[in-house]
């Protein structure tokens, strides 16, 4: 049974403290073939008077949000198309693929790309997933349906998508999408 323990400056949140439980639960069984429940995770809180680094006390840093809840809330800006909302969330140099369409920068490019393909599209999740990459980034990939109308009026549903993110600094730097409208949109 692996144990983990870790050891933080007071500050951190319950919220805070779960996810790094079940982020470190989840490095430890890409290593060792253990369940979740055989992976025992201690976080030990110390006084910041009690942790001294430079001669000097230190304060922590504030967690970066949930990578899992800015991609849904990205995403649920950009189905409402509160594009105010959706621009807080990227990060300097956020660049975004679409299947057959050139890399765009901005989400203003986005809408035009989309206005001559469908009246508007929204997603079904079956699943959100965080990983930490080698990097800076964290990834997080959002898969499931697409559905909605074309632009002669008739619908579309149940259309396979995945949206693979990159998150730095608790921004969106870069956002990259597959899917099968083009096969659907041509049996129309």
């Amino acid at each position: 049974m692996p144990v983990v323990e870790l050891h933080l400056i007071e500050g951190y949140g319950s919220d805070d403290k779960r996810r790094l439980g079940e982020a470190l639960t989840d490095a430890v069984r890409s290593i060792v073939p253990a369940q979740p429940e055989g992976v025992v995770v201690m976080i030990h809180e110390m006084k910041a008077d009690g942790y001294y680094r430079g001669r000097g006390t230190k304060t922590p840093a504030p967690a970066l949000p949930d990578p899992c809840d800015l991609v849904r809330n990205f995403l649920a800006a950009m189905q409402r198309r509160d594009l105010n909302a959706a621009r807080d969330m990227l990060g300097e140099g956020f660049t975004m693929q679409f299947p057959g369409a050139p890399i765009m920068t901005t989400l203003e490019e986005l809408v035009t790309w989309s206005a001559p393909r469908y009246r508007y599209v929204e997603k079904s999740y079956d699943g959100i997933e965080t990983l930490q990459s080698a990097g800076a980034a964290a990834v997080v990939y959002a898969r499931g349906t697409l559905a909605g109308e074309w632009l002669d009026g008739s619908t579309f549903s149940s259309i396979r998508f995945i949206d693979r993110f990159e998150i730095e600094n608790g921004k969106l730097t870069r956002q990259e999408v597959w899917n099968d409208m083009a096969e659907e949109k041509a049996k129309v």
